[in-house]
């Protein structure tokens, strides 16, 4: 007994240097000292001496414990989450729930190892009567050190497995439990590709009308947010929730790519730089709230833990359906007594509700859903907008929903169908008066010529060539726009020469005459995207809004990145890298949300977020088509930490809002497009295109390769590698873009557009 004793003492030694990470303590010097002490003398000491040894040593563990415990750094607590002794999905599953099914998993035969499905059930008791209240449990499954779950890196199937079960759990009607314990998403591009199935993930969870309930213990990115956008979000006391590891933060901050690794205080100091606890998180309202753990974390031999869990779990469900169901003032007041009897210790197994929704409470759940999203990361950028200001907005927009609808519901409409029968009329008056005249036409000799008779004008439309009369043909050479590269007065080689065979060419005509276009192999060269601003759109119509109103800031003050952003304000005149506008194309009015690359590269953060929702939110009032440009976007900005990343749900919640409203949301990539944007609020787009020559994708070939081992081929994410993967829908040459936008508009969806 002693002896088991002792090697479970050794074992709690081993997990706090683990957690440690071989820190100089003081603290686990002295544990050392006493074990290897008590490890020499055990032998020749009786028993009941060696059970009051290894006891006074127990209780030492205990007092350390809870001291190292008050002093643990975010970093520490990273460590723990990570570590092999961590509880896993698996032990939930079996001290939680009451009975479970494993579906679509055995080992490593599964489709992906690192996401676990399973139709489960919990059991309440009210009086003499018991209920098995149905869910649907999805989440990553770490393990305990096993090699097969890939560390809990979910696979684009793996989570379209999870998506594919959250649509079963609708169609019953049960709650979906989503359980994130990830690193990340696994960074390939084999269809569906990282990017495009975590942006389906969240365009279809936003409106999953099931209560959904997510429980954080390791949140990474976008692997979190594929399973994590939810009605309640619990996280762990020791877990965390950030846009990028600390170890991958500190690569970038430290500008490290290859060779030695960023230094453990570089890391330590990321870590806490991006405010990734379970108490940041819940002060800044990501979270609802924190389930407290054993100290140093929660381990599968926590049973009390557990049950605590199981508790958390069934009130917080239960919360989420009191919300939306039967009659306001009935809800509030059910929600008070619940409150009420949970500070007065009410065991939650033996209380029962129904979790199955009415259609009305359904809808009120969505509904409730998208409003909870919209209010976050408010505290995140500048808003400049005085009282006054905002004011105005709010009378503007009811007088374009209003303007909207009177001309295009109600006057429209009924000038469509007035116009639709009159149509029918006439053609069945034609018809009735042709068949009626047919003998008499016959009789004065108009019916003999069975051909039909030619036409001047008829024959030439039907024997010559189109007439492609589109000034986006003739503009050629004549652009609005010229890049100041095309002053400098030298050559310049295509990357494609010595495959290609093309030739040098004069700075002043590539980027002049040419925009920037190889004559010889068609390579596009990167531009200004002020060239698509004034080379694409209706000379003169661009109305640029909230330009200067919202502004990026620092939210976590986060060390050094103030000084950056002034730096980037000063360098492009932008107030954030989204630059919002409503143009004109051929006279079709449109809402323009455009990503900058000069401005941090493109990369998305709380302000981004919010003008791309306020521009989602004007094409929809006003029925206008939805344009996102990409020009070039490094993902979201990791010195705002969840700041940044929860623009991923929030805005792919404003993109559906606007297609279900029938808008048309078009996307057009340029340059480097990669990470969150594009997998979310522009991934989800079922309209996606590409100018030539850029590059679309989840995570940068390094990181791929850094994550997968594998080496990765020659032009992964070209813009053909994804067509054909089927992430977009088609390639553009730069200089044929106006003329491709003007035709999507024409023939593409949106059944709400004013010019349909």
């Amino acid at each position: 007994m002693e002896d088991k004793k002792f090697h479970q003492l050794q074992e709690r030694f081993n997990y706090m240097n683990d957690i440690l990470a071989g820190k100089n303590n003081e603290n686990l010097r002295l544990l050392s000292s006493r074990l290897e002490e008590l490890a020499a003398r055990l032998s020749s000491l009786g028993q009941e001496e060696a059970w009051e040894a290894v006891k006074t040593l127990e209780d030492l563990f205990n007092f350390v414990e809870k001291k190292i415990e008050a002093e643990l750094t975010p970093m520490d607590k990273v460590r723990i989450v990570r570590n092999p002794q961590r509880i896993c999905l698996r032990d939930i599953l079996e001290n939680v729930y009451d009975n479970y099914t494993e579906i679509g998993s055995m080992g490593e035969h599964s489709i992906d190892p690192a996401m676990l499905i399973a139709r489960a059930y919990i059991t309440r008791r009210q009086g003499k009567r018991t209920f098995n209240q149905s869910v649907m449990v999805i989440g990553h499954e770490k393990g305990h050190g096993e090699e097969i779950r890939n560390g809990g890196s979910a696979s684009p199937w793996g989570n379209a497995k999870a998506l594919h079960y959250m649509k079963v759990a609708e169609t019953e009607n049960i709650p979906i439990h989503a359980f994130v314990f990830t690193p990340g998403s696994f960074p390939v591009e084999d269809s569906p590709g990282a990017a495009q199935q975590i942006a389906k993930n969240l365009y279809e969870m936003s409106n999953l009308r099931v209560p959904v309930l997510a429980v954080i213990s390791e949140g990474g990115s976008g692997g979190a947010e594929a399973i994590g956008l939810a009605d309640r979000r619990l996280m762990f006391s020791h877990g965390y929730y950030s846009v990028i590891s600390p170890e991958g933060g500190a690569a970038i901050e430290g500008n490290v790519k290859r060779g030695p690794r960023a230094t453990p205080e570089l890391i330590e100091k990321v870590a806490e730089n991006l405010c990734l606890t379970a108490e940041d998180n819940l002060r800044m309202g990501y979270i609802d709230g924190i389930i407290q753990e054993p100290e140093l974390g929660a381990r599968c031999h926590h049973f009390d833990f557990l049950r605590q869990l199981r508790q958390e779990v069934l009130r917080a469900t239960d919360e989420i359906v009191l919300e939306v169901r039967g009659v306001e003032p009935f809800r509030s007041m059910s929600r008070r007594s619940r409150r009420k009897k949970t500070r007065e210790g009410l065991n939650m197994d033996t209380v029962h509700m129904r979790w199955n929704l009415s259609p009305s409470a359904q809808e009120r759940l969505v509904e409730r859903r998208h409003k909870k999203f919209r209010g976050l990361a408010q505290e995140a950028f500048l808003d400049h907008r005085t009282g006054w200001d905002q004011f105005k907005s709010v009378v503007s927009d009811a007088y374009w929903e209003f303007g909207s609808y009177v001309r295009y519901d109600l006057l429209r409409r009924r000038q469509q169908n007035i116009s639709n029968f009159l149509g029918e009329m006439k053609s069945e008056t034609s018809f009735f008066l042709k068949n009626q005249t047919a003998p008499f036409r016959r009789l004065f000799g108009k019916g003999k010529d069975s051909g039909v008779k030619k036409n001047g004008d008829a024959e030439k439309q039907l024997t010559t060539l189109s007439d492609w009369s589109d000034d986006s043909q003739d503009q050629r050479g004549r652009w609005a726009y010229i890049s100041p590269k095309a002053k400098e007065d030298r050559a310049v080689v295509c990357p494609n020469s010595a495959t290609h065979g093309c030739l040098d060419m004069w700075a002043r005509d590539l980027y002049g005459e040419f925009a920037g276009v190889c004559t010889h192999c068609g390579h596009h060269f990167p531009m200004e995207y002020q060239w698509y601003l004034y080379n694409v759109f209706d000379h003169g119509s661009i109305r640029e809004f909230h330009g200067d109103a919202i502004e990026s800031k620092n939210p976590l003050d986060y060390e050094g990145f103030s000084l950056k952003l002034e730096k980037a304000k000063a360098a492009t005149g932008l107030k954030s890298s989204c630059m919002t506008f409503e143009a004109s194309l051929h006279g079709i009015n449109t809402v323009v949300a455009m990503l900058v690359g000069p401005f941090r590269g493109g990369s998305v953060g709380a302000a981004e977020g919010e003008k791309f929702i306020l521009a989602s939110e004007r094409a929809s009032k006003k029925r206008l088509p939805f344009l996102a440009y990409v020009h070039g976007t490094a993902g979201i900005r990791i010195q705002e930490g969840v700041n940044g990343v929860i623009q991923m749900p929030r805005c792919t919640m404003a993109v559906r809002r606007y297609i279900d409203a029938g808008g048309l949301y078009l996307v057009v990539y340029d340059t480097n497009s990669y990470a969150g944007p594009v997998a979310s609020f522009l991934g989800c787009s079922p309209y996606q295109f590409g100018i030539r020559s850029s590059n679309v994708g989840f995570a940068g070939p390094g990181v791929i390769q850094e994550t997968t081992g594998a080496p990765i081929e020659p032009h992964y994410h070209s813009v053909y590698k994804a067509l054909a993967r089927g992430h977009i829908q088609g390639i553009w040459d730069r200089r044929e873009m106006r003329f491709n936008l003007h035709q999507s508009m024409l023939t593409m969806g949106g059944r709400n557009l004013y010019y349909k």
